[in-house]
């Protein structure tokens, strides 16, 4: 092949070369610039969210009937992270001392037991506290807590969802506990509880117990929560550690049975109740339920 052929065909072919190059640079470039303006549209919100979610507010869902009557099953709460203290996310050191939980106040916290569960319930007891309890009365440090049996009217609506219906074992039942019955049972048992008005620290709020007859219910291995007994105990909490109690005494697995709350557990304080939905797909959100949270 000349040598002039040859040189020729090379420029052809690197002009060849440079037109599909010229050709593709639009697309790249437009995806480039998607991609740009995605992150900087984008970025700044989700890093406002992780920064709200991590130091500031974070919403938990209610999985259990243990605080009723103040919080009930599918109850979504606003959590006060930075209550207690800005801490780092999953190291969860305090690097900003912003304030101490304080009696009565209603904490979320990591469950010492398995700190990847998050646990919701009253704070009885802090550091150096004394509590006890002894027939029928609560105490603080030898002081009884102010209680005074009160006359209450739970939703129905919530109150349908303290029993959670089980799926039968035996191939010959579809059900152990039907929904039907498990309403049934539940409304029964709201027949047989009790009230009292409790103050504790600066909040006051209702504490449920069990008419005694009720608590070998024939259905205690369906509750969401195991059956507790009334009983005499008395518990010196250790320092850095917190003794916490569900408002639903008799249905509340808690530090009665697995012990204290270490400081650094705490993930905040809960403060609202902003939305409630009842277990199930097919249920809708509700906002009629929406309310402080003493």
């Amino acid at each position: 092949m000349p040598v002039k052929q040859a040189h020729r065909e090379y420029r052809e072919a690197k002009r060849q070369a440079s037109i599909a190059t010229t050709a593709n640079l639009p697309k790249q470039s437009k995806n480039e610039n998607f991609l740009v303006r995605w992150a900087y549209d984008y970025f700044p919100v989700l890093a406002a969210v992780l920064i709200v979610r991590s130091f500031i507010v974070e919403p938990f869902n209610i999985p259990s009937s243990s605080m009723v009557p103040t919080l009930y099953t599918g109850d979504f709460v606003a959590v006060n992270k930075y209550a207690y203290g800005i801490r780092l996310p999953l190291t969860y050191n305090k690097v900003i001392d912003v304030g101490e939980p304080e009696h009565g106040d209603v904490v979320v916290f990591r469950y010492p037991q398995n700190p990847k569960i998050y646990y919701i319930k009253r704070i009885i007891g802090l550091p150096g506290d004394e509590v006890s309890f002894s027939q029928g009365k609560l105490s603080v440090n030898g002081q009884v807590v102010p209680s005074e049996p009160v006359s209450f009217t739970a939703d129905e609506a919530m109150v349908d969802q303290l029993y959670t219906p089980v799926k039968g074992s035996d191939p010959s039942r579809e059900w152990d506990l039907s929904p039907q019955d498990a309403v049934a049972v539940a409304r029964n048992e709201e027949q047989g509880a009790r009230y009292f008005q409790e103050k504790l620290g600066e909040h006051r709020y209702l504490r449920r117990y069990l008419a005694p007859n009720l608590l070998g219910s024939e259905y205690s291995n369906f509750l969401q929560q195991p059956i507790t007994h009334e009983g005499s105990w008395q518990v010196k909490v250790p320092e850095g550690n917190y003794f916490v109690m569900g408002d639903n005494s008799d249905r509340s697995e808690d530090g009665r049975y697995w012990g204290f709350v270490p400081d650094e557990n705490l993930a905040g304080k809960a403060v609202y109740v902003w939305m409630h939905k009842k277990p199930g797909l097919s249920n809708l959100p509700t906002f009629s339920h929406n309310r402080s949270i003493d």
